[in-house]
């Protein structure tokens, strides 16, 4: 592991000595910033509202002034809504849906969102840390140690956010090293179904080690027990455990230099690819000998899933202030291991299973010139790179008529390589007063390599290669018919490359995928206390790639679903009520349709248990993880009491039915789920006492279903949790 890190420091040292990167999200001050993402500027207005300054468009500007719909969350508003996990997104942002198959991340927004389960098969929705893009798919949900806030930009980023982000981005702000010494220890305790305890350990300190370094440690440790009943062999599955340790080195030689180096590593072990029949649509239903669950927590396997990954994160940022302009770099080092097993027939009968191990490096780098002046134009220009290397390793489709029966193994050691170069530029004018026009491009070159093996052998079409180039846009317009509001109107483009089926042993591309988007939309304080944002928006969605489960059972088909039309709304309301209280709601409305789909993989549940699968026209069907509405309900009530502060945080969430099947038969019907948090913090902000519980009302959902020849399988969200906290700052 040490020479792991050691040998990413020794290229990133390298690549900062050759070429400059941008980091992801700019500064529009004069002095530079290598990590302009660190704390938002946050004012409190006469009535309680917080003016949040972002870094959406990656120059730091007020979130109302933005003409981009996003979403920006606190550590503290996350906490009290029970989100723990980057997934668990869907309960506070309006049109995100964290959904996953098995251990494999798919967050979708506005019904925009990948299928994909290969390693080179970079989610549509991109997630970056701290600037730096995350393309594994099986490590995107990560559990942070510190954040100061998460944004979400809803909509194709197809000019400075280019990075496969058709639907959106999940960009995650980690502290930065402070010069003043502080820190806290934080301890949670909790109970679940099944016995099953959850233990939350985490540390954060910094300080500076002289006037011109500073450096911070963030830890974390969470392990929480099987809560899922074992019907086999008893005990608990969908068990986790993970340890995460993070470190910034902040150095400020001069006031116009900024630098900072991150090392993160991850060690994540768990059974969170629990599945169990979808009902009881398992083809081993009628098989003497199975068992079934009968309860939505409960599991009958042939053998202890496993879904685990090793990731070790190097980044380096650098800033510069060469008077004009701002030179902001970033280099991104990402390393991954896993180890996942998953039964295919969701039973205690060996029908079909899939172990396999993967493993990922990827590299990214990006220079960038902003503008600093004061004037009518604002500009940023910059160059991207980005190189992937992964693939799996001894992929085992294993397949069996039952017990007693032979099982036979096919073998498949696939990988895949991705080079990818752009350039973009995005510049906004005040035309006249407080009239903006935003206007960006961006073009992308990119080259995926695939190669697989079968039983070791290689195949006649078993190495490939394919190039892709495009050119994508964005132009806005932005007027300030008021000091606290606008309106604004934008058009922009997004694109994501063709990428081949890894688990598949054919080396055919799919064909990219593209989306044109129009919105129009309204930002307004009309009182000193509410704040309402609004916008309505429509897609044009082109050759979407989609993946499912072939009729082999465990294995998978990657295809072009020909075309959807998506519209929709969103408006968001924040209302600080009294100094004590404050009130905010989300509604959304999501039309998400495939307009032509004809030749669907279609998946009809057989009588006998399993499904036939068969070609299908899902043209005009729903689609998957696409709700038709969504409802956000959260209040945050505080009074101060025996010289300290109680405070009680509810979030409730409601969402329509969510479809995973392009024929739309299986699906989760409605459902509403409640959280909060009672909290109490001393005279002097040191110790905070709390009490907290997720999933009140024990709401049995679905995180997926995923149909197959071998039958449909869920895998349910944790049922209600209910724990204690204590934090201790200084």
């Amino acid at each position: 592991m040490f020479k792991k890190i050691l040998s990413a420091l020794a290229v990133l040292a390298c690549s900062a000595s050759g070429t400059a990167f941008a980091q992801d999200s700019g500064a529009d001050a004069q002095s530079p910033d290598a990590n302009p993402n660190r704390t938002p500027a946050v004012a409190e207005t006469s009535g309680g509202l917080e003016d949040i300054v972002v870094t959406a468009t990656r120059r730091e500007e007020r979130l109302q002034d933005v003409p981009v719909a996003v979403t920006a969350i606190t550590n503290a508003a996350l906490g009290g809504a029970g989100v723990g996990i980057l997934r668990e997104l869907t309960l506070v942002v309006p049109g995100f849906q964290g959904g996953r198959n098995s251990g494999v991340n798919q967050p979708t927004i506005r019904g925009v969102g990948s299928s994909g389960v290969g390693m080179a098969d970079e989610a549509n929705v991109a997630t970056y840390i701290d600037g730096v893009y995350h393309p594994f798919s099986f490590t995107s949900s990560l559990d942070l140690v510190e954040i100061e806030r998460i944004e979400v930009l809803r909509g194709p980023q197809g000019t400075v956010f280019g990075r496969n982000a058709t639907g959106g981005l999940v960009n995650v702000i980690t502290p930065d090293p402070s010069f003043t010494t502080k820190g806290r220890v934080e301890a949670r305790f909790g109970r679940m179904r099944n016995d099953a305890n959850e233990i939350d350990l985490r540390t954060y300190v910094t300080g500076g080690l002289n006037d011109k370094i500073a450096m911070d440690f963030a830890g974390l440790y969470r392990d929480n027990g099987g809560f899922i009943t074992d019907l086999v062999r008893g005990g608990g599955l969908g068990d986790s455990r993970m340890f995460n340790v993070r470190s910034k080195l902040l150095f400020e030689p001069s006031e116009t230099a900024r630098i900072i180096l991150m090392a993160n590593y991850v060690d994540h072990e768990s059974s969170v690819n629990t599945v169990r029949p979808y009902g009881s649509n398992t083809a081993a239903a009628t098989i003497p000998g199975v068992i079934l669950p009968k309860g939505p927590w409960e599991a009958s396997l042939t053998e202890v899933p496993i879904s685990n990954y090793e990731q070790v994160t190097i980044n380096l940022h650098t800033a510069f202030d060469l008077g004009s302009v701002s030179l902001q770099t970033t280099t991104g080092y990402i390393d991954n291991n896993g180890k996942q097993f998953t039964d295919s027939d969701a039973s205690n009968i060996l029908l079909g299973q899939i172990p396999f191990d993967t493993s990922g490096k990827s590299f990214s780098q990006e220079v960038r010139l902003l503008s600093t002046g004061r004037g009518r134009f604002k500009w940023i220009a910059g160059l991207y790179f980005f190189k992937l290397d992964a693939g799996f390793e001894n992929i085992q489709l294993q397949n069996s008529a039952g017990p007693g029966q032979p099982v036979t193994v096919t073998r498949l050691d696939p990988s895949s390589k991705v080079k990818s170069y752009a350039a973009f530029g995005e510049g906004t004018y005040e035309v006249i007063d407080s009239l903006f026009l935003t206007a960006g491009v961006r073009y992308t070159e990119e080259t995926r390599r695939f190669t697989t093996l079968r039983n070791l052998v290689p195949l006649p079409f078993g190495r490939a290669k394919a190039s892709f180039n495009k050119w994508t846009y964005r132009v806005a317009l932005r007027y300030n018919f008021a000091d606290s509001a606008n309106v604004y109107a934008s058009y922009g483009t997004g694109f994501k490359s063709g990428v081949f089926n890894e688990l598949g042993v054919l080396g055919t591309a799919t064909r990219p995928e593209t989306i044109k988007a129009a919105e129009i939309g309204l930002k307004a304080d009309p009182l000193s206390w509410l704040r309402t944002n609004l916008s309505i928006y429509r897609y044009k969605y082109n050759d979407l790639q989609v993946q499912a489960r072939d009729a082999a059972g465990v294995s998978y088909i990657l295809q072009n679903a020909a075309n959807a039309e998506i519209y929709g709304g969103e408006l968001e309301v924040t209302a600080a009520v009294t100094k004590d209280l404050n009130l905010r709601g989300a509604l959304v409305y999501t039309h998400a349709e495939y307009t032509s789909f004809p030749a669907a993989q279609g998946f009809v549940p057989r009588p006998t248990g399993g499904n036939q699968v068969v070609p299908s026209d899902a043209s005009g069907n729903h689609m998957i993880r696409a709700p038709r509405h969504t409802i956000n309900l959260g209040f945050d009530w505080g009074r101060d009491v025996g010289n300290g502060r109680l405070q009680i945080v509810g979030n409730l969430f409601h969402s329509a039915r969510v479809y995973y099947d392009f024929l739309n038969l299986a699906s989760q019907k409605p459902y509403t789920t409640l959280s909060g948090e009672m909290s109490w913090t001393s005279p002097n902000e040191a110790w905070r006492f709390s009490i907290w519980a997720k999933n009140i009302t024990n709401e049995a959902y679905v995180q997926t279903l995923r149909p197959g020849a071998l039958g449909t399988d869920a895998i349910f969200e944790r049922p209600r949790q209910v724990g204690l906290g204590a934090a201790y700052r200084f």
